[in-house]
């Protein structure tokens, strides 16, 4: 399950880069697809804040009742964060996407803000939250975390070999662009 997670950290980490790119050419005046930027956004609220995040919640709180701590809410406040700032993220590109005016500034600083929140937020977990995984939870600690989230764990729909159109669009420019 935590190289799961890692492997997820690296997927989105490729996402980001795509979405950092997209935003220094809309800071720099220049057109980008909204589709993509928008799929991006969609990828993480079906996927990372569906299934990732509460698997990394299921895993810290169960971390916590093994080590008899309170429940430290950094982690699951971050993951709230997230998901508030994608919502509004994904609102401003359906509008824009719907010919609604959008300052670019505002959509700038929305999306630049987006990439370092998430950015922030994989480094917190992989410096500190991660290691006390690895030093604390044993085999069948993992294998009691992934009976509890099996109904939350779904492949994931970018990355993984499942012939389902999902995010076609995004496969093709990632594959295109060659950054894995």
């Amino acid at each position: 399950m935590l190289k799961r997670l890692l492997r997820d950290h690296k997927h989105i980490a490729i996402l980001l880069d795509i979405l950092a790119t997209k935003q220094a050419k809309l800071a720099e005046g220049e057109a980008i697809n909204f589709n993509l930027v928008r799929d991006i956004v969609e990828y993480m609220q079906s996927y990372a804040e569906h299934s990732h995040h509460p698997l990394e919640d299921i895993t810290f709180d169960l971390y916590l009742k093994k080590m008899g701590e309170s429940n430290q809410s950094q982690l699951h406040d971050e993951h709230s964060r997230l998901a508030e700032s994608s919502g509004a993220l994904m609102y401003s590109l359906n509008m824009i996407l719907s010919d609604v005016v959008i300052s670019r500034e505002k959509l700038v600083n929305d999306l630049k803000a987006y990439i370092e929140l998430q950015q922030l937020h994989m480094q917190y977990e992989e410096r500190e939250i991660f290691p006390l995984f690895v030093k604390a939870l044993t085999d069948d600690d993992w294998n009691a975390i992934e009976k509890q989230c099996q109904q939350r764990l779904v492949d994931d729909p970018l990355f993984s070999d499942n012939d389902k159109a999902v995010f076609e669009e995004l496969k093709q420019y990632i594959a295109a662009t060659d950054i894995k």
